[in-house]
């Protein structure tokens, strides 16, 4: 199709940085609706945005970070990642994968406590992101380091939204939510966002009569100590 060969050019005859590929790749999408769409698709469709990607796109561990991509394309299309199953990259060992996450945004840490410019939340989503993604593919380390981290936020949660609040008293429940999420987590939008969702859905079942009064402390820092 002309109008396909024209979002090529325009691709691989201009200075690529990530918004030109994300605005190429959006367009790209909307014209030919894939079912699905990975990394094979953009090969076959953009091969100048997927070779940007190779070549300049890659997260703490090493791996080409799809998620930076994905976060920025159009939702619906975010919706249509169909990446396959995960695979471990590199040989490194769980501790090394997640120092090099850690060490990189050590300074920035606080967006799990507080994040109240939108600059601080999409921070915390892509320190999360990333620790989510080491945790997925089988690192344990990650996943009790996201939990400690996150704990954070989830306190702060259960502290000022009363909603949330049915969770104090329920940490076993919580935690295996969390968990839940980590596992089932793919390629749309916010993780922090989705964990929060996925909380306010599960606390329906949670009777306000069964909450347990806050000066009680059985919640507060549960999640982090483990």
């Amino acid at each position: 199709m002309p109008e396909h060969r024209s979002l090529r050019t325009h691709a691989a005859g201009s200075a690529m940085d990530l918004d030109r590929v994300v605005l190429t790749l959006n367009e790209l999408i909307a014209e030919r609706r894939p079912a699905k769409l990975n990394s094979t698709w953009i090969l076959r469709h953009a091969p100048a945005c997927y070779r940007f990607i190779r070549k300049r796109i890659r997260n703490e561990v090493g791996a080409i970070d799809w998620d930076q991509v994905t976060y920025l394309l159009d939702f619906e299309h975010q919706r249509r990642w169909s990446p396959g199953t995960g695979r471990r990259h590199g040989a490194r060992g769980h501790s090394e994968e997640v120092a090099l996450i850690l060490n990189r945004y050590r300074d920035k840490l606080y967006v799990f406590i507080s994040a109240p410019e939108c600059a601080d939340r999409r921070l915390r989503d892509v320190i999360s992101i990333a620790l989510v993604r080491v945790a997925q593919g089988g690192n344990t380390l990650a996943r009790k380091e996201l939990t400690r981290l996150v704990g954070y936020t989830v306190d702060d949660w259960l502290d000022n939204h009363p909603f949330l609040s049915r969770w104090k008293g329920h940490e076993e429940e919580l935690r295996e939510n969390l968990e839940g999420c980590i596992r089932r987590y793919r390629y749309t939008g916010s993780f922090i966002q989705f964990l929060r969702k996925t909380l306010e859905y599960a606390a329906r079942g949670i009777r306000p009569s069964m909450v347990l009064p806050p000066e009680d402390g059985v919640f507060r820092g549960s999640l982090k100590k483990r």
